[in-house]
């Protein structure tokens, strides 16, 4: 009997630096809702590792390129790892997202590491990767690239949002999807855990008992960056010039600057979701922190259903796979209305495994 499935791991890197997800995926070829995650996990990053990826956005062409290679040979040994341990046999590609080093899209500027052809070289697999370099070309954000997966296989929701480094989210209006990056969240909230020596704010309870500085507030909500109409996105540098030194300026104490901005971050969400009936979903690490959810149920007026914990953390690296699919098929994966490129387009460059 066929098969009338496609088999995939999609395997994704956020710019807060949790982790590598992976989910190994099947997926309808031409009935996308009929999909499943089949296998998934979280690889956390080394403090070597961590600290390469971190300090990356300063380094020379040369050392990129280096990084390139030597972090694609890692992402295939983590890949050989998770097959392996997963008994999987059934394989069409991989779909890799791979770390964003550096998107500047004004410049005509984005690029994640993790070389296609060394991860196919190791894994003897297919790879689709290198998603957003076309899109800037077209004159595009490249970014944010999950909306065509929130329209396609998340129809029933009115709003997407994730919750990772970024905010993101996506919606349908005036008949077309629309979709940017709200505001900085974990990328901002973790690199100031870290300095009391903890990767994040369990449960946003340090949060919790933060004060909040108002002037510090009124500063970050005011950035230029929000009454900008998309399509817009974020990266690390706008985080490093512009939020980083107005919290440094304002306040020392962490409590009160992770108060502070769980505060800022939910009443952005609040600002652009509004008070309505639509349904939200809300995925990424960020829904574990129950302060800034509670935060953000304030300013929308409305509980935020929980969804399966597996869909939460690996819905990104889902629709990285699903964007491998539709990659593979030539059909559209990157949408003008939500990147503002020059057209509809299918984004991605396919690796082969050398024989």
């Amino acid at each position: 009997m066929q098969d009338n499935y496609i088999y995939c791991i999609g395997l994704m890197s956020g710019t807060s630096l949790d982790g590598i997800d992976l989910a190994y995926i099947k997926i309808h070829k031409n009935l996308y809702k009929d999909f499943k995650i089949l296998q998934a996990d979280t690889i956390p990053y080394s403090c070597e590792w961590k600290s390469k990826l971190q300090d990356a956005i300063n380094y020379s062409t040369k050392s990129l390129l280096i990084l390139d290679i030597d972090y694609g040979k890692f992402l295939g040994n983590i890949l050989n790892d998770f097959i392996v341990k997963n008994h999987i046999l059934k394989l069409d590609f991989i779909a890799s997202h791979g770390h964003t080093v550096l998107h500047q899209p004004e410049a005509g500027i984005t690029l994640q590491v993790g070389n296609g052809q060394e991860i196919a070289k190791i894994t003897k697999k297919e790879v689709v990767c290198d998603f957003r370099t076309q899109d800037v070309e077209l004159g595009g954000q490249g970014a944010p690239l999950v909306p065509i997966g929130d329209s396609l296989l998340f129809a029933d929701y009115g709003y997407c949002i994730n919750l990772g480094g970024f905010a993101n989210i996506s919606y349908e209006e005036k008949n077309q999807r629309t979709a940017f990056d709200i505001c900085p969240v974990n990328i901002v909230l973790n690199h100031y855990t870290r300095k009391l020596g903890l990767e994040f704010d369990d449960k946003g309870i340090i949060a919790s008992k933060g004060k909040i500085n108002a002037k510090l507030l009124d500063n970050l909500n005011s950035l230029p960056f929000y009454t900008q109409l998309p399509p817009k996105s974020l990266g690390l540098e706008w985080v490093q010039s512009t939020i980083f030194p107005a919290i440094d300026r304002a306040e020392a104490d962490i409590p009160t600057i992770l108060r502070t901005f769980v505060e800022h971050s939910a009443i952005q969400i609040g600002k652009v979701i509004g008070v309505d009936d639509a349904e939200v979903l809300v995925t990424g690490g960020g829904v574990f922190n129950n302060f800034l959810i509670s935060r953000i149920e304030f300013y929308i007026k409305k509980t935020i259903p929980t969804v399966n914990k597996e869909l939460v953390n690996y819905k990104e690296a889902l629709i990285f796979a699903f964007l491998g699919v539709l990659k593979k098929q030539g059909k559209v994966n990157c949408l003008q209305s939500v990147t503002g490129a020059k057209r509809d387009h299918s984004s991605g460059n396919v690796f082969y495994p050398q024989k």
